[in-house]
């Protein structure tokens, strides 16, 4: 379960496809947009999307990063042989952006819409319920003009009806006031029902009748994909961010983090390392690392995540099999042994057991890896049905002959990891 980051492209489509549908009125958005990367057939390109041999375009790259018109990556008003050089001569090439180095290969193209007026717009999930944001000052300053933002509540056992929006807009917005409240009242129920987590249009403008979408960012709650994926679009995708390039081992935690309502994350820090934190829950993963970090191991920690929520055995199984298939892919070039630290909390809900049985299942598929790799586990954890747990994890690991030590809850969470280190020699 996560709030993922969506291409704008992607945004503006689903925008173009639904919007209409949630508005009183018809905004009008036609949706004329295209991404190109390197591969893109240029011929077929403007064969297939007419009005870009005819309207002045605007190009920028489609990566989710921001401030894009301060980095100079923002193309305005050319035709297509010029948007084509602009994108052609940044294509593939190194860059830094807010401080991130990475690659430029996705731009969008739309047309350049004369317009009369731009507004800010965000909608955000909180715990306390929903929030509107909107100012007048839209454009790349509207974080300095931030005390201008109105803040316009959606409370969480209510809806967007039972709040008078056009009454909270400012009323410097004259005629347009109207307009822009049953704009944002539609942009809202379309924000609930596709399960965005965030969604930002900054600026929009207005063009006679119709609203734009100049930029946007939006995010998706990915855990919504089986009941939204026709609404989303078969073609969505949830990109790497800017200067991230995922491995495929990353690659496959996110989808099956996608999968449930369960947590599954998994960041590779350093492959050839020698210690290996699977840990359960977000805070005790903070820990875990933390620990490690803290006694002079950081160069040695190969991975940072999680699993938490409650996983099913399944989906632990699944996760598991991929921390072990890189834990035991080769044996330390200085024949150190490979240290693996089963570490967590004290469950609330998750089933100790239950989540320890897919663990054991990729324990018993990588037995004979893990003694190659000169494999050590430790292990300390508390929660539902604990106690099974553990016994059944101790049972497995030593009929494979590989060593652990187990513990449970009376034991301090981070002295495990102390132990870990001193036994497994990982310096």
């Amino acid at each position: 379960m996560a709030q993922r980051g969506i291409r704008e492209y992607h945004g503006k489509r689903m925008l173009a496809r639904h919007l209409d549908g949630f508005c009183e009125e018809t905004v009008g958005y036609n949706g004329h947009i295209v991404l190109v990367d390197k591969d893109t057939d240029w011929a077929k390109l403007k064969k297939d999307n007419p009005w870009l041999k005819t309207d002045k375009l605007v190009a920028k790259p489609d990566q989710l990063f921001g401030k894009r018109g301060k980095h100079g990556l923002v193309l305005v008003n050319k035709d297509i042989a010029e948007t084509k050089k602009w994108i052609d001569e940044r294509m593939g090439k190194k860059q830094v952006v807010n401080g991130i180095e990475g690659t430029l290969t996705h731009f969008l193209i739309e047309p350049c819409v004369p317009h009369e007026a731009e507004y800010y717009v965000a909608i955000k999930s909180t715990a306390e319920g929903d929030a509107i944001y909107f100012s007048l000052e839209g454009g790349i300053n509207v974080e300095e003009n931030w005390d201008k933002v109105v803040v316009i509540k959606v409370p969480i056992l209510g809806g967007i009806e039972d709040v008078n929006v056009e009454k909270a807009l400012p009323g410097a917005l004259g005629k347009n006031k109207k307009m822009v409240a049953s704009f944002i009242r539609g942009l809202y129920k379309y924000f609930a029902a596709l399960h965005f987590a965030y969604l930002e249009i900054n600026p929009f403008a207005i063009a006679g009748n119709k609203i734009i979408p100049l930029d946007m960012v939006a995010k998706l709650d990915d855990t919504a994909e089986f009941c939204c994926n026709k609404l989303w679009g078969e073609d969505i995708e949830f990109p790497a961010a800017f200067g991230q390039n995922l491995s495929p081992e990353e690659m496959k935690i996110r989808e099956l983090d996608a999968l449930s309502g369960a947590s599954l994350k998994l960041t590779l820090l350093n492959p050839e390392g020698t210690i290996w934190n699977m840990v359960a829950g977000g805070g005790a993963s903070v820990i875990y690392a933390d620990t490690v970090c803290d006694l002079g191991f950081a160069k040695e920690l190969a991975f940072y995540g999680e699993y938490s929520g409650n996983p099913s055995t399944s989906l632990t199984y699944e996760y598991a099999k991929v921390v072990l298939d890189l834990m035991t892919r080769k044996p330390d070039a200085k024949k150190r042994p490979k240290t693996l630290i089963l570490g967590g909390g004290i469950a609330n809900f998750t089933d100790v057991a239950k989540t320890f049985t897919g663990i054991i299942k990729a324990l018993n598929e990588y037995g004979d890896k893990l003694k190659k790799v000169n494999a050590r586990i430790f292990v300390r954890r508390g929660g539902p049905n604990y106690q099974e747990g553990l016994a059944n994890l101790k049972a497995a690991a030593d009929k494979l002959g590989v060593p652990i030590e187990v513990h449970g809850p009376e034991y301090h969470m981070t002295r495990v990891v102390s132990d870990a280190l001193k036994t497994g020699k990982g310096k």
